[in-house]
């Protein structure tokens, strides 16, 4: 690491306080306990002990999601001599976390309710002291420290917290966040893209607060032959380029209060420790309106001694009023007439409604606002009464004032509320032509689109047409007989005779470029085949057509197969629906036969004797007969 380059490391969490849980203490076996910032290394060229300390680094946890992260970034801005910043250098603050952060209000969970001072607070250690004693910082507070000490912060962070720590950087003057991987292992290219973004611009600014004073930047950053552009920003420089800005400085008003007139603007590149100091000298008063005047005086005769004389005017005292300081605001009884001569006319309200006559004289009204007037001599004009669009007076005082109830524009501005450019260039096609494409008016720097016969004109410069037939229709029967030999033209000879304007250039898909006004056109032929083309006629000496290299057609149907497919089917279906029923039935006589032969089987039959019939023979025999 070359001398010109110095770096240093510190390392935040989140130190414990009520009302998180006492395990916040331990909240692993090797983790530390929990603590606000520490400073490891100050700004140094060793390298070596910079990869020693990134080594060494304590690793702690923290309960909830947020982090004190502000906290970390407070100090080590405003401790200029303990981090080491250098006066003539370009500061780089990288700030790298996987969590969201804590701001001002966040301490009074923790019961800490005294405001963050934004002074430094480290120990000889080179840890914050103050996490317990006092809250987080703000927003406002960072910016402001980061655009004193003129720091260039780049906030690393993981996906999910891009979001947040982008529109954080929207809020903080020279910063950016960037995504930072799981695994960090982009810091390295992270930083060089980012340094190279922050080194090859520059960006002016100020310190005005105001709507008093106007600053525009002007100027031609690189190219220096061209004219000089309303920027306040240059960017792609490289070493050794120089870029010249002119600051326009406008005094729009005269502040109300005379300690204001004397102002000291700011000017400063973003992220660099330079600045250019104008010392302002508003000129809102006259030599002669001072004591020292040979024609000053007070009581004079020609302010009927009601009055000082100054500047060639009366300056009647609190109770008198008039050209001369004739008229006494305490009189009761008018003149005859005194009171017409405060109507504008016989039917208006006496000074317009807005004021009292006092001596034939309108004293208008004041209003609560300083700044709002209501003035003329029958109190019929304010400065407050105008348009506000958006909430804007007149537009804003860059575009106009009010002045009696009128909108006065500034130059380059027109309409009721100073709200159009005079110009209207915007509403010309960056390659020329007609205002609005000749299809339209420029009504307050925009285009207004007319409705023709051939359709609805849309678009910035009314340049499209959706639902105009444009040329397709002239041009399809050419592109017919050229690229597929079909259409009415599609002779060779007829179509050699009537298409000599073009000839299609043939592409597998047809695309427009809307930029170059092309426009696209689909047909359908007498063969339903559907094919696209696009045209493009800026250039009125010839016209490029495009079409599409072979049409889209329905495939052919052979009807004789689906037919004969068809009669087989049936046929086939119906062979089917015959062979099951004959299954089927053969299958049932089997079933009953076979149960037909069972019940025959088992069936016992008895014999059957007449009961009536006595055989023709009787044999008895002799009970005591022993013989054989």
């Amino acid at each position: 690491m070359d001398a010109m380059h110095r770096t240093g490391i510190f390392t935040i969490c989140r130190l414990v306080r009520i009302p998180t849980f006492s395990p916040l203490r331990e909240p692993c076996p090797s983790c530390v306990a929990p603590y606000g910032y520490h400073n490891l290394m100050p700004l140094s060229t060793d390298a070596n002990l910079f990869s020693q300390e990134v080594q060494r680094a304590n690793v702690s946890g923290n309960l909830d999601a947020p982090e004190g992260g502000f906290d970390a970034i407070m100090q080590a801005i405003v401790c200029r001599e303990q981090i080491g910043w250098r006066e003539k250098a370009r500061r780089l603050l990288l700030f790298s976390t996987d969590a969201g952060f804590h701001y001002a209000g966040d301490g009074k969970l923790g019961g800490v309710i005294t405001p963050n001072d934004g002074e430094c607070h480290l120990d000889h250690n080179g840890r914050y002291t103050h996490s317990t004693a006092q809250d987080y910082p703000s927003i406002s507070q960072i910016n402001l420290k980061v655009k004193q000490n003129a720091i260039n912060v780049i906030f690393a962070v993981t996906a999910e917290e891009l979001s947040v720590y982008e529109k954080l950087s929207r809020l903080v003057e020279g910063s950016s966040a960037a995504k930072l991987s799981n695994d960090s292992s982009n810091i390295v290219s992270l930083v060089r893209e980012q340094y190279n973004k922050i080194s090859s611009s520059v960006e002016m600014k100020d310190n005005r607060t105001d709507n008093v004073i106007d600053v525009k930047y002007y100027s031609r950053c690189r190219n220096t032959s061209s004219q000089l552009q309303q920027t306040n920003r240059c960017e792609g420089l490289k070493v050794g380029d120089v870029v010249t800005f002119e600051a326009h400085i406008t005094l729009l008003q005269c502040p109300s209060d005379p300690r204001d007139w004397h102002q000291v603007l700011q000017i400063y590149p973003v992220g660099i420790n330079e600045s250019l100091t104008v010392d302002i000298e508003m000129l809102c008063s006259c030599d002669c309106e001072q004591p020292t005047d040979p024609e000053y005086r007070e009581r004079a005769d020609e302010c009927s001694q009601s009055g000082t004389y100054k500047c060639g005017v009366c300056e009647c005292d609190g109770n008198y009023h008039g050209q001369r300081c004739e008229c006494s605001a305490t009189d009761s009884l008018l003149e005859p007439g005194m009171v017409d001569a405060c109507r504008m006319s016989n039917s208006s309200d006496e000074c317009s409604g807005r004021g009292q006559c006092v001596c034939g004289v309108c004293v208008c009204e004041r209003r609560p606002n300083p700044e709002e007037v209501i003035e003329g001599r029958y109190c019929e004009c304010d400065n407050f009464s105008c348009d506000r669009p958006g909430g804007l007076l007149c537009s804003g005082p860059d575009h106009g004032r009010c002045v009696c109830g009128q909108c006065e524009c500034r130059d380059g501005w027109t309409g009721p509320a100073c709200d159009c450019r005079a110009s209207n260039e915007s509403c010309i096609p960056p390659e020329g032509g007609e205002l609005c494409s000749g299809h339209g008016t420029c009504e307050c720097g925009t285009c207004r689109c007319t409705v023709t016969e051939d359709g609805r004109y849309t678009g910035r410069y009314c340049e499209k047409c959706p639902t105009c037939s444009g040329r397709c229709n002239e041009f399809k029967h050419c592109v017919q007989c050229q690229q597929y030999q079909t259409g009415p033209l599609a002779n060779a000879e007829d179509c050699a005779s009537n298409c000599t304007l073009f000839v299609p250039v043939p592409v597998k898909k047809v695309t427009i470029d809307e930029e170059r006004n092309d426009n696209k056109c689909t047909f359908y032929d007498d063969d339903d085949c559907r094919f696209e083309f696009s045209y493009n006629d800026s250039d009125q000496d010839k016209v490029v057509v495009t079409a599409q290299e072979e049409r889209e057609c329905p495939p052919k149907v052979f009807m004789l197969g689906i037919a004969l497919a068809v009669i087989a089917a049936v046929v086939l279906i119906g062979m089917a629906v015959l062979l099951l029923w004959k299954v089927l039935t053969s299958i049932h006589d089997r079933r009953e036969f076979a149960r037909f032969e069972k019940e025959r089987m088992m069936a016992k039959w008895d014999t059957g004797e007449n009961p009536i019939y006595k055989q023709a023979t009787t044999t008895f025999k002799n009970p005591t007969y022993a013989g054989k």
